[in-house]
């Protein structure tokens, strides 16, 4: 193997992981609330998840793809961890056929796929087929990706010295890390059981040592997963997991029934054909295991919980008070109400926090946690203000219906707010590209100003949670929001004195001036959510008089 194989192999192992992320990418811009309403129902019976699992293995000849296309619809949201179980579980399965049909090359359409793709992403005109062009453009990169790196350790099959090793070994613990090796370099298992009939053909493969390698095969076939989700969301990561889980559990049953039982002597005994022979015990491998653990997958989940730990914005992607299908008593809807809106500002304070802190400590840290909160961040204005939607429909008391409305406000403004915390990062990012750092004055102005804002935000908040407005309430957030606007109005007179010591560059300016303007912002909508509560209040009040 040649520096030019290693070449390409690097260059497939890029190649798959962009196609990876571009199709994850257009799965989130082109799925809609349909398809995942579909893929909900395909998969909600893990029955059915695993019997579609080892379907589309069969029809795209590799389980490490299916496990990355399902990754790629968890980090799109549109199907969750214990759905994508029974997915991967099936897709282990259905990828023995490849053993059968060996000779079949599915990689080949991958140039399609590309060729399709980047017609639909260059010249279609709506967006919805973009999309569905980068979806495909992706899916196609992915598999030449696989078809690379395959092709670059193909050489290994031709290497004497590599043959011979192979027919010498007889350990058990040997065989397990060649199979390892040899699927995590090649990156398929199908190659990689390929190679071994192609060996076992020549009778250069006994069955007993060939046992041992498919065992490690199957783990090694993992690496493609893993490798997908290391900038994955934690659900993807998980899902990786799973398929690692799937095949470990597999080894283990399987290289002491090897040692202990007469196993490989009667799959040759009974099928002359030593590829068969192979092609046997693999599927033997998968579907044993499938069997065994299939009535587990709560189990499995669990596991990788304990391996990926539940963090803030996970499984968040759902409304956790309110069940759309279930409309209860006006109280309850807006107690329900209540506490998703709340639900909904703790994420805005969080990523504001962040991405304050992140910018002052010339950090970036934190930035894939404020862009996935900001997704969740969306995600709840949405849903929510569907269900106001629906619920306004129904006839409720005057006061639940101005809740309504009021609530309605708030989200609006909460995502405004939300909008503000991303803009922050996005001045961040330019500081950290550009090497630009603010002096301790600046820094020191705009933590106080960002401190403010929060404890305007969580006061806002409260107002709305707890109903329990007052005059001297009102006065204290006023005199909050003035307090804030004298900071901000300070902080910029003493930028332009910076500016005119040339104690900061321009381009520094540009970006504190920014950050500036989304706090003052924030301000505006804070008001706006005082407004709209303190209102709802007051009417109220005056009813009940």
């Amino acid at each position: 193997m040649g520096i030019s194989s290693i070449i390409a192999l690097l260059g497939g192992l890029g190649l798959f992981l962009f196609g990876m992320k571009y199709m994850g990418e257009g799965l989130e811009l082109a799925a809609g609330p349909k398809m995942k309403d579909l893929l909900e129902k395909l998969t909600r019976n893990r029955v059915m998840g695993f019997l579609l699992g080892a379907l589309v293995t069969i029809v795209i000849q590799s389980s490490s793809a299916t496990t990355v296309m399902v990754m790629g619809f968890i980090n799109a949201e549109i199907m969750d961890l214990a759905q994508a179980t029974g997915v991967i579980f099936g897709a282990n399965i259905g990828t023995t056929i490849t053993s059968v049909l060996i000779a079949l090359d599915v990689s080949g359409i991958a140039p399609i796929c590309i060729c399709l793709g980047a017609a639909m992403l260059l010249y279609a005109k709506k967006k919805r087929n973009r999309y569905i062009g980068q979806v495909i453009l992706g899916f196609g990169l992915l598999f030449q990706g696989l078809h690379t790196m395959s092709g670059a350790m193909s050489p290994l099959k031709d290497f004497p010295p590599f043959q011979k090793f192979i027919m010498n070994a007889k350990n058990p613990l040997l065989g397990f890390a060649v199979g390892v090796i040899l699927c995590a370099v090649i990156q398929s298992s199908s190659a990689a059981v390929g190679v071994l009939q192609a060996l076992a053909m020549q009778g250069l493969m006994p069955l007993y040592f060939a046992a041992f390698i498919i065992c490690g095969i199957n783990v090694g076939s993992s690496t493609p997963p893993l490798l997908s989700a290391l900038n994955a969301k934690n659900n993807a990561k998980r899902a990786a997991i799973i398929y690692l889980i799937f095949n470990i559990v597999g080894a283990i049953i399987f290289i002491p029934l090897t040692i202990l039982t007469p196993l490989t002597h009667v799959l040759e005994t009974y099928i002359p054909n030593a590829m068969f022979q192979i092609s046997i015990y693999h599927i033997l491998f998968k579907v044993v295991t499938g069997v065994v653990l299939l009535p587990l997958v709560n189990l499995v989940v669990k596991w990788t919980y304990m391996i990926v730990p539940k963090q803030a914005h996970e499984s968040a992607f759902r409304l956790e008070y309110i069940d759309s299908n279930m409309v209860g008593s006006p109280a309850v809807i807006q107690l329900q109400v209540g506490k998703e809106v709340e639900r909904m500002a703790n994420i805005v304070k969080d990523n504001l926090t962040k991405a304050s802190e992140g910018l002052l400590q010339h950090d970036l840290a934190e930035a894939n946690h404020v862009r996935e909160g900001e997704q969740v961040i969306d995600y709840l204005a949405s849903e929510i203000t569907d269900y106001l939607t629906k619920v306004n429909s129904l006839e409720l008391p005057a006061s639940v219906s101005r809740y309504m409305s009021c609530a309605f406000h708030v989200i609006n403004d909460l995502e405004q707010i939300g909008d503000h915390a991303v803009k922050i990062l996005e001045q961040n990012e330019k500081c950290v590209d550009g090497n630009l750092t603010y002096s301790d004055a600046a820094k020191d102005e705009l933590r106080e100003i960002y401190q403010l804002d929060l404890e305007l935000l969580n006061a806002t908040i409260q107002l709305f949670h707890d109903r329990s407005f007052t005059p001297e309430s009102w006065l204290q957030l006023r005199k909050m929001e003035r307090k804030i606007i004298k900071k901000a109005s300070k902080a910029q007179t003493n930028h332009m004195e910076r500016l005119k010591n040339k104690d900061c560059s321009f381009a520094q300016g540009l970006t504190f001036v920014e950050v500036l303007n989304s706090y003052l912002r924030i301000v505006n909508h804070a008001d706006n959510i005082v407004e709209a509560s303190g209102n709802d209040i007051l009417v109220n009040l005056v009813k009940a008089e």
